[in-house]
């Protein structure tokens, strides 16, 4: 007798093809058998009569490596159909890690991925150093969802050089300490090695993060490094001074992969991401595999001037990094700050989160009641009817607020006409969730669901079983995870129970659930009726089981 039994669903195997009425029974935490009219039985049968069955959503880049030590639920992604997680992205990892280096890595994840220090502080469970020992401490905790980890550029660095991690390039032994390292990380079970070198990757006091301080020679030699064995991916979040040849030349000289993100569309920009996906294309005419990460989500955060994420990437901006209370209000004052931030904005740049484009950064929540008439109206909205230039009005109604105003940008991915030329790319994987990280900010940690619904279904932009592969056997070829991605005999079973009708994610919602009680943002799904992970219901209609087992395993083994 089979474990479980699903009966008369629209099974969209994963593969891209259409989708077929068929029974799928589950046993052991594989799927048994698939077909119609199936002569067997079950300990427990779910007749899906007008429900659709796909392989569980792999999401290849999120930050959960410091929330799974204390949340091994990793909300909210598996209530959103996500059955395996990619940690590790850009490099921001918490292993390795030195005891006396854990401070600084809390308060570099607080600038970069917009944490709670508090959060991180309590939460964090620090029974490890190296990585072998952090995918160790993985191993024993379990999780709800599937876990693969890469092992993370400035952690590496950090882990070797020290303080002096963000202000030098390394020399010839600390690359060789650093090699040793990606090389145990890899034999341990890495996924492979993640890295960054986007301007608007900041750290503490508005230091760089490590990695952007390495060059090209530490990062050919780390990739060579990680790839010397014959598996794993690197995945890099490109600055606009990193050229995509580079790239190429990294995967021709490893044999590997490469993922380049974040791959988003700016409208004052609007050919940059083109250019981007084009030189991508052009690799792998020439056999050599480079991947574009992009999102289906127009990249829209919230955020406050006490930390104000969207705009520390300008250079302008930095008078104000590492500043707090009366320090950083006189910053936020000065003219010839403001004068600064104006004049950048106003010049051309070929990538920047933000660009000035006011219409798009709305007042969400002000705190005294004199200034609530500007809640949900534009920052240009206003400037217009008093007079007045944007970014004074801005600053100035944070700072008659002590900075607790909550504003709304929406900064890239607004155009859905590029962004749709991004998601049907032929070399683009749909991705760039960010869950785990920017919790006060953004989350889109349903995007699976988003380019189930919007894109596929409210717009026809393409089938509902391409939309399935892309978060499916796409990811789970690519990342070469054995024997998942796909409905079929003997593959795991890590499966979505969906109503294709409405199939979507809900707004967003703040929740105090962090340690200490800090907030979040979180999304609730919208048609999905069931999330199986290894054969293990972790989901229903209602949301995460709130004793969802932890039936994820630890990912270490992957095929070339």
């Amino acid at each position: 007798m089979h474990q479980l039994l699903i009966r008369n669903a629209l099974v969209f195997d994963g593969t891209g093809q259409a989708p077929v009425i068929q029974d799928v029974a589950v046993t052991g935490g594989r799927i048994a058998a698939i077909g119609p009219a199936l002569d067997v039985s079950a300990h427990e049968t779910i007749d899906a009569q007008g429900l659709a069955l796909m392989p569980g959503i792999i999401d290849s880049h999120t930050h959960f490596d410091a929330q799974i030590t204390w949340d091994p639920q990793v909300r909210p992604s598996p209530a959103l159909g996500v059955t395996t997680a990619v940690i590790g992205n850009c490099g921001f990892t918490i292993a390795p890690c030195k005891p006396q280096h854990r401070e600084i890595t809390m308060r570099n994840l607080t600038q970069v991925e917009g944490m709670s220090l508090d959060a991180l502080r309590l939460g964090i469970a620090w029974d490890f150093e190296t990585f072998p020992e952090y995918l160790a401490q993985l191993r024993r905790q379990g999780a709800v969802v599937n876990i693969a980890a890469y092992i993370g550029h400035s952690s590496v660095r950090t882990y070797v050089m020290g303080d002096d991690a963000s202000t030098r390039v390394a020399s010839d032994a600390e690359i060789e300490q650093m090699q040793a390292i990606v090389r145990d990380a890899m034999q341990a079970g890495a996924v492979g090695f993640a890295s960054s070198t986007s301007p608007a990757h900041n750290g503490e006091g508005g230091r760089p993060m490590p990695s952007r301080l390495a060059d090209d020679r530490e990062m050919h030699a780390l990739v060579m490094a990680m790839g010397e064995g014959g598996g794993g991916v690197f995945m890099l979040t490109k600055g606009g001074q990193t050229a995509v040849a580079f790239l190429e030349s990294l995967a021709a000289d490893s044999g590997r992969p490469v993922m380049v993100a974040a791959l988003l569309h700016n409208s004052t920009s609007p050919q940059s991401v083109f250019k981007d996906l084009d030189a991508i294309s052009a690799a792998n005419a020439r056999g050599h595999g480079l991947i574009g990460q992009v999102s289906c989500c127009p990249l829209t955060m919230d955020f406050t001037l006490q930390s104000a994420y969207p705009v520390e990437g300008l250079q302008s901006w930095r008078p104000a990094m590492g500043q707090h209370g009366d320090a950083l209000m006189a910053v936020l004052a000065s003219r010839d700050f403001r004068d600064g931030v104006r004049a950048e904005l106003a010049a051309p740049a070929s990538f920047r989160l933000f660009n000035g484009e006011w219409d798009k950064v709305q007042v969400v929540e002000t705190v005294t009641p004199a200034q609530s008439h500007l809640e949900q109206r534009s920052i240009a909205e206003i400037a217009r009817s008093e007079g007045r230039d944007p970014l004074d009005v801005m600053l100035d109604l944070a700072l008659a607020e002590q900075l607790r105003t909550v504003f709304t940008a929406q900064l890239l991915n607004s155009d859905e006409a590029a962004v749709g030329q991004m998601l049907t790319h032929p070399h683009s994987l749909v991705s760039l969730s960010d869950a785990g990280a920017h919790l006060t900010f953004f989350n889109d940690a349903g995007f699976g669901l988003h380019l189930m619904g919007h894109w596929a279904r409210d717009l026809g932009l393409m089938t509902l079983s391409e939309a399935v592969r892309k978060l499916t056997s796409q990811p789970a070829q690519i990342f070469g995870l054995p024997e998942r991605g796909l409905i079929r005999t003997g593959h795991a079973a890590d499966l979505l129970l969906f109503d294709p009708a409405t199939v979507g994610r809900g707004p967003k919602r703040r929740v105090f659930d962090l340690p200490g009680g800090a907030a979040r943002l979180t999304t609730d799904a919208v048609g999905v009726h069931g999330v199986w992970v290894n054969g293990q219901q972790v989901a229903d209609s209602a949301g995460l089981l709130a004793a969802a087992p932890r039936a994820g395993e630890l990912l270490t083994r992957f095929s070339a």
